[in-house]
């Protein structure tokens, strides 16, 4: 019987885990099929407090790691494939294994959709980001290319009209997702251009482990083109991990998890933490606080219970 069953090992699930570890509670950290969660995709992260010179995402989610590994907090790889919330213990299926826990901290986060060519893949943080907010300062001056044509892109062009010579914004189809005035703050920008009915076909330069330029295709007329650009931002949204609860813990419509105050789901003794609740700021730093917030609430609630 565990104390606490932590879901996923991103920033939100290593700052749970570290706290719940201090308290005594020896968590069992889940690493989930993204170990490290987003940061680890990511190459230098200047906004994280306390790194004057920044630090690279896979040694900033490793050092966590090893600060709740050094209190006592215990790492297992693998995935959660089922659960049963159902009845207290609560039980969850790690890859084939049942085991029974009196908490559970939902930090399973959220992954950025894809566009899933083989180029873009391989030049994820090397020209290739799914986060503005993250990157965009690396690109001053730069010829920048945005894909989507929902709010958050329209949000993620003017973002980086402060920073890029021009922004690209490519859209596969003529009308927009957006909301109305996301889409014509985008389009009274000077710097914004649009490629309405178009897609991307392929990301240069992967030899040279470098965003250099785009191949472009327009659905209509089928005319091919190159675009050279410095930096390439897909905004076409993110996917919460959170399939495996489905039908016990309550989500809105595109499966984010509904806050029910604090860190607190609709089911008591079950929390969440991170980017799997968080639409908005999904950033390192909010995804660390929410997991203390997570892990205080579930020191709480297993006190009051006598453990």
């Amino acid at each position: 019987m565990r104390n606490v069953v932590i879901i996923g090992s991103g920033c939100a699930g290593n700052t749970a885990a570290i706290y719940t570890a201090r308290a005594n509670l020896k968590p069992l950290v889940v690493s989930g099929h993204e170990a490290g969660g987003q940061l680890s995709l990511t190459t230098l992260v200047e906004n994280f407090p306390g790194f004057p010179e920044g630090i690279n995402g896979p040694d900033l989610v490793h050092n966590m790691k090893q600060q709740a590994e050094s209190f006592g907090a215990e790492y297992v790889h693998g995935t959660v494939l089922d659960t049963d919330f159902s009845a207290r213990p609560f039980r969850l299926n790690l890859d084939g294994v049942w085991l029974d826990t009196r908490t559970v901290i939902i930090a399973s986060g959220a992954s950025a959709r894809w566009l899933g060519l083989e180029s873009e893949q391989k030049l994820i943080g090397h020209g290739v980001s799914s986060c503005a907010t993250c990157d965009g300062f690396f690109y001053r001056d730069k010829k920048i290319m945005v894909v989507g044509g929902g709010d958050s892109a329209m949000e993620e062009a003017n973002f980086l009209t402060r920073f890029g010579r021009s922004v690209l914004l490519v859209h596969r189809r003529e009308e927009f997702r957006a909301s109305k005035i996301m889409l014509d703050r985008a389009r009274h920008n000077p710097k914004i251009r649009f490629a309405l009915n178009t897609v991307v076909e392929e990301i240069h330069d992967v030899s040279k482990k470098l965003v250099t330029g785009a191949r472009l295709r327009n659905v209509k007329t089928c005319e091919v083109w190159e675009e050279e650009i410095d930096g390439f931002f897909v905004a076409i949204g993110h996917i919460p991990n959170t399939n495996v609860f489905k039908g016990q813990i309550d989500t809105d419509a595109d499966g984010y998890v509904l806050s029910k105050g604090g860190a607190r789901t609709n089911i008591p003794g079950i929390f969440h933490a991170g980017d799997v609740q968080d639409r908005v700021y999904r950033q390192a730093i909010t995804a660390a606080g929410a997991g203390c917030m997570a892990a205080m609430e579930a020191e709480r609630f297993l006190e009051a219970e006598g453990h």
